[in-house]
């Protein structure tokens, strides 16, 4: 006889958190429990990953990150379904900024498969996170220092922000893609696109880069997790880039390039679920319209 599986108790208190704050309109407040983290020291970080040692704990920390990520998508636990819009990627010559709705853990290493299958097996991704996940204790602290990220600032720390700048322009100039999830707080299986920051278009209209929407999509598959709700299938799809107006000042192109990213994002999500993006949302929050440089892994 069949046992139900029960849903997680952390996961159920996750969708209950979702649904408040999209009737509050809070789209960019965290709705997970995160562990206690310690404000990151500024000097402790090699943003440029110029370091041997850097090099040597990066490159430990991506094999076993790719082994474990591999490892559950052997057991079910995540399916990636595939990547649609490859072909959106021809024109990009040189550093980008990509960006992606944040739904789940393991979503930076769907955009990281999806992109690679353009790139090839010597593509190299840097994610912008947070700086609460870059200061995990730990195992899990040590894999988001070294799986080619780059800390933002989230404690008033203006040497931490100038250093990141600096990081990111160095990668861009050498012609990496960078990461950014300007949605901001990760939202567990939420298909809705949120409304976004401005940090991520910052960066690429102060440094001239294009901008690679990247919009996730799921899908219920029929394998039942061990926390009581269907694995959910990823399908990567690359929208076509968005890039700076050279007639517009920094401010103005990051406003227009958000804007464009979410609309882009709104169109992907109303033809592939087949409905008008609405939210459940009582009133519109100012939190909504709030610009800010955060960015969340």
């Amino acid at each position: 006889m069949d046992t139900e599986v029960q849903k997680a108790p952390d996961r159920l208190k996750v969708l209950d958190n979702i649904a408040e704050n999209e009737r509050r309109g809070f789209f960019a407040k965290d709705v997970e429990e995160d562990p206690i983290w310690e404000p990151v020291d500024p000097d402790s970080v090699d943003f440029c990953g110029t370091k041997i040692s850097t090099k040597i704990k990066t490159r430990f920390a991506n094999f076993m990150g790719n082994k474990f990520f591999r490892r559950s998508m052997r057991r079910k636990e995540v399916i990636f379904a595939g990547v649609t819009g490859l072909e959106n990627l021809e024109d990009i010559k040189g550093g980008a900024i990509v960006t992606c709705n944040h739904i789940n853990r393991f979503d930076n290493f769907a955009v990281f498969l999806g992109l690679r299958k353009f790139y090839g097996r010597r593509f190299r991704m840097y994610k912008i996170i947070r700086e609460g996940n870059y200061g995990f204790p730990g195992k899990i602290g040590f894999f988001m220092r070294y799986c080619n990220t780059l800390p933002i600032n989230e404690s008033n720390n203006y040497k931490l922000t100038v250093e990141c700048m600096k990081g990111v322009k160095h990668h861009l100039s050498r012609g990496k893609k960078i990461l950014i999830y300007p949605e901001q707080g990760m939202w567990w299986n939420y298909r809705k696109p949120r409304p976004l920051k401005k940090g991520a278009f910052l960066f690429a209209a102060k440094f001239d880069a294009p901008v690679i929407p990247c919009f996730l999509s799921l899908e219920d598959s029929d394998i039942m997790g061990k926390d009581g709700f269907w694995v959910q299938r990823f399908t990567l799809n690359i929208l076509p880039p968005i890039y700076p107006d050279p007639k517009l000042n920094a401010n103005r192109n990051c406003e227009m390039m958000r804007d464009k990213n979410y609309i882009a994002w709104k169109d992907a999500y109303e033809k592939i679920y087949g409905r008008e993006l609405v939210y459940d949302t009582e009133a519109q929050s100012s939190e909504t319209q709030e610009d800010a440089t955060d960015s969340d892994e």
